[in-house]
């Protein structure tokens, strides 16, 4: 009789993303999707790109008004998106 080691699958995959490097960008992706989500629809009407760089992410924002009045949320939506993922992918959030 033998013994089997069994795992889960899901941390197996979990640990094969992360001796492949695959995590971060994984969980930066699913930040980025989550971005219509957190922030709302009406914001993501005015967003045209958005990128990560640094622990940063950036986002185009159409409307100075609209621009204005997220940059003085920042906190926020740095706490929310990070809390989607579940995981400290970014520190700040600049509006460009």
């Amino acid at each position: 009789m033998f013994r089997r080691k069994v795992q889960p699958l899901g941390d197996l995959l979990n640990k094969f993303l992360r001796e492949g490097g695959l995590e971060t960008p994984l969980l930066q992706k699913r930040l980025m999707d989550a971005w219509p989500e957190i922030a709302g629809k009406s914001v993501a009407r005015y967003t045209t790109e958005k990128f990560i760089r640094n622990q940063v992410l950036f986002v185009k924002i159409t409307n100075p008004a609209l621009r204005a009045d997220l940059s003085m949320m920042k906190s926020q939506l740095v706490k929310r998106l990070n809390a989607h993922v579940g995981s400290q992918i970014i520190a700040d959030v600049r509006f460009f």
